[in-house]
């Protein structure tokens, strides 16, 4: 029996189920807010760094360029950082909009759609901070038994802005991961089963 939100247990006890339910709503709110809106941030400067990258050095008179184009691994981190924070960007969106109105602004198709996008972004973010940092090691520390040159001492400049631009996607992919937890939690939390049995022992 409920009565103003105030539930009572077998032995008498009131438990303010509805309280409680409201301030984690909000905190988780403001969690994912916040997650997002770092994501979208640190994604365009990951970008930004790594995409606007380039040295020139002259080697026997000869020009050479170096830039994130050269390396394919740099190349799908700019692409999957830009995705990341465009798709961060709309779903800060979302969350504002959910905040201002006070609902939760989706359906349950949608909201599988945006767990299932979460879960995407944070392996997508995985997977290009893993490829760049592979790269970024071979760069600097060569590899003799291949006859790789170590390029970092020749170009300096670059492999010092690329490894800023992979420490910025590294936090945006930690970030992700832990906002796909938020996002599971949010779905199972708002449309698990749990949801129904409660709701059914609620009524009684």
């Amino acid at each position: 029996m409920s009565y103003l939100g105030v539930g009572v247990s077998p032995g008498n006890v009131p438990v303010y189920h509805s309280t409680n339910l409201k301030v984690i709503d909000r905190r988780v709110r403001v969690a994912e807010l916040v997650l997002r809106c770092v994501i979208c941030g640190l994604g365009v400067i990951a970008a930004a760094l790594v995409g606007t990258d380039t040295q020139v050095k002259e080697i026997f008179t000869i020009q050479k360029k170096a830039k994130f184009t050269d390396m394919k691994a740099l190349v799908f981190l700019v692409i999957a950082n830009g995705i990341i924070a465009a798709y961060s960007l709309v779903q800060v969106l979302r969350c504002v909009v959910s905040m201002v109105r006070g609902n939760v602004l989706f359906s349950k198709p949608i909201a599988w759609i945006i767990f299932s996008g979460d879960q995407v972004m944070a392996y997508v973010s995985v997977a290009a901070v893993g490829a760049a940092a592979q790269s970024a090691v071979f760069a600097k520390l060569g590899q003799s038994e291949l006859q790789w040159m170590k390029i970092c001492n020749m170009y300096d400049k670059f492999c010092n802005q690329v490894g800023e631009g992979i420490a910025s996607a590294l936090l945006v992919s930690l970030s992700t991961v832990v906002l796909s937890c938020i996002s599971a939690f949010n779905l199972f939390r708002l449309y698990g089963g749990n949801k129904s049995k409660s709701s059914s022992a609620t009524s009684w």
